[in-house]
């Protein structure tokens, strides 16, 4: 009685184990037919197109009979090494696919695993887990939440968003990782995954659009940083799938602003990300930046504005900016660092090109903001092939003088016009109320002028003493009246 009983239990798992291998093939071709009716098919259809886009991770999975090689994905991605202005550029980072930790994801009535490369690409369904593995339940769920948000900016959850309310959801999504540093990590690796085998021109640029203000706020953990700069790599050139999106341009951009970042942190101050430092971040890869780009891009980039000005016109302006609050008079001007919410906001009016004089009333500020510019240019004031030379004459005053001569003229005349600057300082009337003398000055202001081309912080630290030497050499002994000084805007 038990063995017919159990053999009839037997026959009817082995039918709907059967059923699931061979029912749903059908079906899908069922659910595809949908689209056109038998009547307008034709006879003899040609072979289906390649593949233009990605399944979601969900859909595929959830059809048992797939093994994990026929499962539709994306193109495997490999390393390149693209030309940017003539140029072979050096690979970096890591496959974003090594980062060992992703969170497990599974699907399906049989909870299967989904795998790396169908986790990292493009979905359309949301997610039950994050992306990267926490103990953290509260972050569990706001990194859930936080993906729903990125698929609205995107548009690729049901449901439109008006275009004004883009930069608020925007606002929303970096405020959160603003808030908690745990999902900072979370919100690029979702980036990269809604960024990779997206062929919806829109949806990829707003992903990108992400990308781009996100890095204006904060960068990877040191964890992350090498697979998330692996992953802008791979697409820094420009690629037949990127259609009517210039991903390229982003890439470029968001590569630097990890390398940057990473130098000098996350945006400081009490105050979480604005609206406005949102619209500015959104645009800055299609626009030089004042702050972070080299002498002659922004030379460039004032070729119309301030066409007779043989100076960026930012350094004359804060120059003039601190004389008229009267800094040379200010105790610890240069030291004392401005309230860095008020030098972030004077950043963000300067990038705009302009300096509203009547709002400012500390002269800190300007002097903070003048000592950022010159320290995120993209290559030092003295350029780092003169670096050593400097170093082993910072006692040999006709050497450091005689060297001085031989930098680029751009570099030249910025030079002299900033220790022109700097010699207002340290005239003995203002020394006493400033209590900065030349030693100060030099202190503050070497890292300004040079930059260690190493990463060796013992070698750093060892070298910072020449550094100011060498900058103290050039306040003492450098004829700054051969050169005609440079007049302000």
């Amino acid at each position: 009685m038990h063995i017919p009983m159990f053999l009839k239990f037997a026959g009817f798992l082995f039918t709907c184990n059967d059923v699931c291998l061979h029912s749903r093939p059908a079906s899908m071709k069922r659910t595809k037919s949908k689209s056109k009716s038998p009547a307008h098919a034709p006879k003899n259809p040609p072979p289906p197109p390649p593949m233009h886009k990605t399944v979601s991770v969900d859909t595929a999975l959830s059809d048992k009979s797939s093994s994990p090689s026929s499962i539709p994905i994306a193109p495997p991605l490999h390393l390149k090494h693209p030309m940017v202005g003539g140029a072979m550029l050096t690979a970096a980072g890591t496959p974003l696919e090594a980062f060992k930790d992703l969170e497990t994801h599974r699907t399906g009535f049989f909870r299967k695993k989904v795998t790396i490369a169908n986790m990292l690409a493009w979905t359309k369904d949301s997610i039950k887990r994050p992306m990267i593995i926490t103990r953290d339940k509260q972050q569990k769920k706001e990194a859930v939440e936080l993906f729903k948000n990125v698929q609205q900016y995107m548009g690729d959850r049901q449901g439109k968003t008006r275009v004004k309310e883009l930069d608020k959801l925007a606002l929303t999504i970096c405020s959160k990782c603003w808030e908690k540093k745990g999902l900072r990590d979370e919100l690029y690796i979702q980036l990269c995954r809604q960024t990779t085998g997206n062929y919806n021109p829109k949806s990829l640029e707003r992903g990108w659009e992400l990308f781009s203000i996100a890095l204006a706020f904060y960068p990877p953990t040191i964890k992350f940083r090498s697979y998330l700069e692996g992953f802008l790599w791979k697409r820094v050139e420009p690629l037949p799938e990127n259609k009517g999106c210039p991903v390229e341009v982003y890439a470029q951009y968001c590569h630097k602003r990890v390398e940057k970042m990473v130098q000098s942190g996350a945006k400081r101050g009490l105050k979480k990300p604005s609206l406005e430092e949102v619209n500015h971040a959104k645009s800055a890869p299609f626009h030089p930046p004042v702050f972070g780009a080299s002498l002659d891009e922004v030379m460039e980039l004032q070729g119309e504005t301030h066409p007779h000005l043989p100076i960026p016109w930012v350094v004359t302006a804060l120059c003039d900016v601190i004389l008229a609050l009267k800094g040379p008079q200010t105790e610890g001007i240069f030291r004392v660092p401005g309230d860095i919410d008020e030098v972030n906001a004077l950043k963000l009016k300067v990038e705009k090109g302009d300096i509203p004089m009547e709002s400012l009333k500390d002269p800190h500020v300007p002097a903070s903001l003048l000592k950022l510019w010159f320290r995120e240019l993209e290559e030092p004031l003295i350029p780092e092939e003169y670096y050593e030379e400097c170093i082993a004459n910072c006692n040999h005053p006709h050497n450091a003088v005689s060297l001085v001569d031989s930098l680029p003229e751009l570099n030249k005349q910025v030079l002299f016009f900033l220790l022109r600057f700097l010699k207002n300082f340290i005239r003995p009337e203002n020394i006493k109320k400033t209590k900065m003398g030349l030693e100060n000055i030099s202190m503050v202001w070497a890292p300004n002028f040079l930059r260690c081309p190493s990463d060796d912080h013992t070698l750093i630290f060892q070298n910072t003493r020449m550094e100011m030497a060498f900058l103290r050499l050039l306040l003492k002994h450098l004829d700054l009246d051969k050169t005609p000084p440079t007049s302000s805007p």
